[in-house]
Parts: C-alpha cells; sequence; structure tokens
C-alpha cells in the first residue's frame, strides 16, 4: 500500500457504515431529527461544517523442557548448520531461520494480499450504498422543503457525511 488511504482497516469503515445506517432510518422515519440520531455529534458537527471542504471524513465524523532441546543440543546444532556456509554458531541460527523466515514473509504476503482485497470489496460496497443513500437523502431535502427546520438540518448534514465519506472511498479505490 504505497498510497495513504483514508480508510486503512475493516474497522476504519465502522463510521461510514454507522452513516448509512442513519441514513436509512432517517428515510424510514420521517420525524427523525439530530436530536434523535445515533450519530447527534457527527451531524451537529457536519452542519456546522456545512460543505466546509477539505476536513476529512474521520474528523467530521469525530481503533529446554522438550526433548532434544537441551542447551548442548542446540548450540551444537547450530554450529553444525553454521559449518554448511563456513561459519559457527551464529552463522547456523542464519542458516536454520532462512526457511521460517522467507515462508513466514509468503504467508504475511498472501494474508496481507487477501486482507487488502476484502478491505477493497467493502470499500467498492459501501461506496455504492453510500451513493444510493446520498441520492435517496437529496431526494428527500427536495421534498422536505417546507418541514421544519430541524429536519432539513439533520438531512443536510447527512448529505454532508455522506458526500466526504463517498469522495473519500473514490479517493481509496482510485475512482
Amino acid at each position: 500500500m504505497a498510497k495513504n488511504l483514508n480508510f486503512k482497516s475493516l474497522d476504519s469503515l465502522k463510521s461510514v457504515e454507522n452513516v448509512i445506517n442513519e441514513a436509512s432510518a432517517a428515510l424510514k422515519d420521517k420525524s427523525r431529527t439530530i436530536a434523535k440520531s445515533a450519530i447527534p455529534e457527527a451531524l451537529a458537527g457536519a452542519v456546522g461544517l456545512g460543505a466546509g471542504g477539505a476536513v476529512g471524513f474521520a474528523a467530521l465524523y469525530f481503533g529446554g523442557s522438550v526433548v532434544g532441546l537441551s542447551a548442548a543440543g542446540i548450540t551444537s546444532g547450530l554450529a553444525a548448520a553454521g559449518a554448511l556456509v563456513g561459519g559457527g554458531m551464529a552463522a547456523g541460527v542464519a542458516v536454520l531461520a532462512a526457511p521460517a523466515v522467507a515462508l513466514g514473509g509468503a504467508g504475511y504476503i498472501i494474508a496481507r494480499n487477501r486482507k487488502e482485497k476484502k478491505l477493497k470489496q467493502e470499500k467498492e460496497r459501501l461506496y455504492n450504498l453510500a451513493l444510493q443513500k446520498q441520492q435517496a437523502i437529496i431526494n428527500e431535502l427536495n421534498h422536505t422543503a417546507s418541514d421544519a427546520n430541524e429536519r432539513i438540518e439533520y438531512l443536510t448534514g447527512l448529505n454532508v457525511l455522506l458526500r466526504q465519506a463517498i469522495k473519500e472511498l473514490k479517493e481509496d479505490l482510485g475512482k
């Protein structure tokens, strides 16, 4: 991961999921406002910042007992292994550790690649869901022009949070 990501882990995406869940609740309950929200501080901050620009989503929203392994056995084994490369016991450590290091490194790379793939898939899913919810919130805002100011502020705050989440997910996904 050479580039700086906005969301570096699955856990860091929980805040996006919370905003999407809040948007779903807002669309189901037409009387819901910031005061009834599960994320009132984030929404109040988003309303306060408005379209405030270069603030990140996270800022808006807020992680020798084994036989054969006696000292004598270990040192003689290390010395024998080190002799294979023209060295002593210290060289033996490198000779015997090399396969473990190589296998450990390969295992790490495989695990990291799987983790990165899963993270990317989750970002894609949340990105698409956030786009859908944002459009629904914008439609709701267009239909609630005559509603109470509290409801409009609430929907506007959700829109700001969704817009920022979409922007940062889009950056992470290279779109």
